[in-house]
């Protein structure tokens, strides 16, 4: 395999990274889960590329098939489709908390938002 050639994983690991510095860097709450969601969205890339099985199909054995057929894996987009139900309801528990940090602080930038706590 060529490394070109896995352009998927490339992709992967720039919005892993996209999505990383946005979390870590932003000061903004919603900036944050937007850098959030793109972290998931490379994780679900992740899992997709590697459950992808060359000249392999459906996991459906007719009766008398042979015993050379290569088959896919299904767990993988189960757990993608898990896991998509989860990163909307941790987005939208989210998306509530800042609104609630705006009209506790009037502000929903993370440094401003920890002054005013501390000055508390």
């Amino acid at each position: 395999m060529e490394i070109l050639g896995l352009y998927n994983y490339w992709v992967f690991a720039i919005l892993l990274l996209i999505g990383l510095y946005a979390v870590i860097t932003k000061p903004n709450f919603t900036k944050k889960l937007i850098g959030l969601n793109i972290f998931q969205a490379a994780i679900f890339l992740l899992y997709i590329s590697m459950d992808k099985v060359d000249g392999g199909t459906a996991p459906i054995i007719p009766h008398g098939a042979a015993k050379d057929i290569i088959y896919s894996n299904p767990v993988p987009q189960v757990l993608i489709l898990t896991a998509i139900v989860v990163g909307i309801s941790t987005t939208a528990l989210g998306l509530a908390l800042v609104v609630r940090i705006r009209e506790a602080y009037g502000t929903i930038e993370e440094d401003k938002v920890i002054s005013m706590d501390r000055d508390q």
